[in-house]
């Protein structure tokens, strides 16, 4: 199978495992990655955040690494990518605000590419429009979003480790489902993993 060339949504905040682990795994099975965040280029980077499931009543929050964009925002056009994937954390919720970044996601859903969403990164499917009728997860505090977007709520297991599909869309409650959701997404996309 030809590798396929994924975009990837980012921005400063995004949930550092949700950004790094993904890049890294979808490189490392021979696709090609564009990171890309709205206002910066490539060689640019956006500060994340390590989110971590603790005990508190919500998830805990602690400084992150200094992650790499390695394409520019304004150059992208979804007709060239295969797949779009956008990880969670405090940026979805500004970068929904974002109209140019919307119309990106929308282009991905229109053309029925697949697309994997994460944890907080389901802010920016309900901001696009494009979850009604769909199974979809987040994690439980956009529950709330994501029903009123008219999407079929599924629901994340205790260690929020599982994952969901529902024809081109792959969502995730949170990063402890990276195993579930990536192998899922790499299905969709047809990538074949020898052992």
């Amino acid at each position: 199978m030809p590798a396929k060339k994924i975009l990837m949504l980012v921005g400063d905040f995004v949930e550092d495992y949700e950004a790094m682990v993904p890049f890294q795994m979808l490189l490392m099975v021979g696709h090609e990655v564009d990171a890309v965040c709205p206002g910066k280029k490539a060689g640019d980077t956006v500060r994340t955040a390590v989110h971590d499931f603790e005990g508190d009543q919500t998830y805990s929050e602690k400084p992150g690494h200094n992650f790499h964009l390695n394409a520019d925002f304004d150059e992208v056009n979804p007709g060239d990518y295969d797949a779009l994937v956008i990880p969670g954390g405090r940026a979805p919720e500004y970068l929904r605000l974002n109209d140019r970044l919307i119309q990106i996601v929308q282009a991905f859903a229109q053309a029925d590419k697949p697309i994997a969403s994460i944890c907080h990164g389901q802010q920016i499917l309900v901001a696009a429009g494009v979850l009604k009728g769909k199974q979809c997860t987040a994690y439980p505090a956009v529950k709330p979003d994501v029903v009123a977007a008219g999407a079929n709520w599924c629901e994340p297991n205790g260690t929020f480790s599982n994952a969901f599909v529902d024809g081109n869309l792959v969502t995730a409650p949170a990063w402890p489902a990276h195993p579930d959701w990536i192998r899922k997404f790499l299905n969709l996309l047809g990538t074949k993993i020898e052992l």
